[in-house]
């Protein structure tokens, strides 16, 4: 087979619109097609385009999502700028991808998946749960975080010990979180209540406009430090849940290198050293991803 001749796409197109003018065709668009397709010039492909990571590190920038309204993960703090576990994670992750910047695009749960995929931003890290339903549309990285799911109600509830008497009750849940989509699944006589912001949930809990909230132990915890709030935890963890990095599909490069990212940190110490400042001195980041990762095994 002879090769093929490929011309500048450039000069295909004026030798087109030549020999159009000489033969007097109306139709310069399809004579245009033809000649471009019998001279092989092609045109950009978009698939051929740089991956994200390339494009990151062309802007100096990631743009990564996060609610900044769910403590202990990510929140404003007295300055009015993001803090928090995955605010500290997500500022690491950067420094070790090269990546100078860090733009923080504050969204909600409802929202995460959306946003990736609309190119709204790069990543998402903030205590988001790679859940079968979310992984049919986004990818993830390796986890980096874990926490317990509670129940908790205000001081003086004497009726609420355990899911078990959640029956009739008003839940209280984020919307678009893993604690809406385990309160649907597990809590079907029970009213879910839904809020965009963790702090109103808390607000309603304690006027009694719903009876009880399912949050995380260490958000419920900070909440109730922070604000001096008279709620309890009650009963048992209800579930266990793992929270990664989530970005669009179809981009391995930048994938493997966050989770590259996340791997170092967890063998150097780092997220054992977030982990204790920002959820407790006491707890074991690294130890209880293990066992997580164990128990979803």
């Amino acid at each position: 087979m002879s090769p093929t001749i490929r011309l500048p796409f450039i000069a295909v197109v004026a030798w087109t619109v030549r020999a159009v003018r000489t033969s007097g065709a109306k139709f310069l668009p399809a004579a245009a097609i033809l000649a471009c397709t019998a001279f092989g010039a092609t045109l950009p492909n978009p698939a051929q385009a740089a991956g994200a990571l390339d494009r990151i590190h062309a802007n100096g920038v990631i743009r990564i999502a996060n609610t900044q309204s769910s403590p202990p993960w990510s929140f404003l703090n007295e300055q009015n700028k993001p803090a928090g576990y995955d605010v500290d994670m997500a500022q690491e992750v950067a420094r070790r991808l090269g990546v100078p910047k860090v733009e923080f695009v504050a969204d909600s749960f409802k929202n995460f998946v959306a946003g990736l995929k609309t190119d709204k931003y790069d990543l998402v890290m903030n205590d988001l749960t790679p859940t079968a339903e979310r992984m049919l549309q986004v990818d993830f990285s390796a986890p980096y975080g874990v926490e317990d799911f509670r129940i908790f109600v205000r001081q003086d509830n004497k009726d609420i010990h355990g899911d078990k008497d959640l029956a009739g009750k008003r839940i209280g849940v984020t919307t678009g979180s893993s604690n809406e989509s385990w309160s649907r699944a597990h809590l079907p006589q029970a009213t879910i209540q839904t809020y965009e912001n963790g702090s109103l949930i808390f607000a309603d809990l304690g006027i009694g406009r719903i009876d009880a909230v399912i949050i995380s132990h260490f958000g419920g915890l900070r909440y109730a430090t922070e604000r001096k709030l008279p709620i309890k935890e009650v009963g048992e963890p209800l579930t266990y849940q793992l929270s990664a990095a989530a970005l669009r599909k179809d981009e391995p490069e930048l994938r493997e290198a966050v989770s590259k990212a996340i791997a170092e940190m967890k063998a150097d110490g780092t997220i054992e050293k977030l982990g204790q400042k920002w959820v407790g001195k006491e707890y074991d980041m690294v130890g209880s991803i293990a066992r997580a990762e164990a128990e979803v095994k």
